[in-house]
């Protein structure tokens, strides 16, 4: 069997990915939380799976690179510099990082690109979601990922046409512009609506979780199929064969 190694192990995800493990096909190595080391759990892994904080990323990927172990990043609140850190241990060692680890999400994402591509520039695209209390980051690593389905539907890179600032005497909506808004209260594990609104008429596709548990079995579903790839960059889609 697979054996994960979980960095953020004693957070909402970690512990969620040790209830579900062996019923995937995978045992959990041990896991680490702020203090860990990363390279001890790597050693005794075949591939880690990192729900800490951004701050962490850094060590964690250092950690993958030093022992040659794949490792799936389901932090979100990413910064580009964080991104640039994933691209350079890719080149070393195979990294799988996502803003979800839905099976859902991620064909939901494919649906919104081919959506974008085929409407045109005159119909609006609002992006909203919902999550707990507790969320910190906004918008979601989650709606994010599908505004960056949206603009590379349409040709363009999410920051040309990212919105997520309306408050006061904004001006009518620009053309072309991707819109997100971002609603935290109660225990909400991730709702996430995509709006394609035109002239008299109005496209919504969106996912509702209901339970972590999705969160979790996506996770190890998507580390067994990393644990034995060779260094490079992947997606969550490739999971799916998408």
């Amino acid at each position: 069997m697979t054996a994960i190694g979980i960095i953020g192990s004693a957070g909402r995800m970690g512990q969620a990915l040790a209830r579900v493990a062996s019923d995937l096909g995978a045992t959990i190595a041990g896991g680490i939380d702020a203090g860990g080391d990363p390279v001890a759990l790597a050693r005794g892994c075949d591939v880690l799976v990192d729900f800490s904080s951004p701050s962490a990323l850094e060590a964690n990927l250092a950690a993958a690179v030093a022992t040659g172990t794949p490792i799936l990043v389901g932090t979100t609140g990413l910064s580009p510099a964080h991104h640039a850190m994933v691209d350079a241990a890719a080149a070393k060692v195979a990294v799988l990082q996502t803003g979800t680890v839905s099976l859902g999400v991620t064909l939901l994402a494919r649906l919104v690109r081919e959506a974008a591509e085929r409407l045109g520039t005159d119909w609006d695209i609002e992006i909203v979601e919902t999550h707990h209390r507790h969320k910190v980051d906004a918008p979601s690593g989650t709606a994010l990922l599908l505004g960056e389905a949206a603009a590379a539907g349409r040709g363009i890179t999410l920051a040309e046409a990212k919105v997520t600032d309306r408050a006061g005497l904004t001006g009518a909506r620009a053309e072309g512009t991707i819109g997100f808004a971002s609603l935290r209260g109660g225990s909400v594990a991730g709702d996430h609506q995509v709006v394609f609104a035109g002239t008299g008429e109005r496209i919504e596709i969106g996912h509702r979780a209901e339970d972590r548990t999705i969160f979790a079995k996506g996770a190890i579903t998507a580390a067994l199929w990393l644990a034995d790839k060779p260094a490079g960059r992947y997606k969550m889609g490739e999971v799916l064969g998408l």
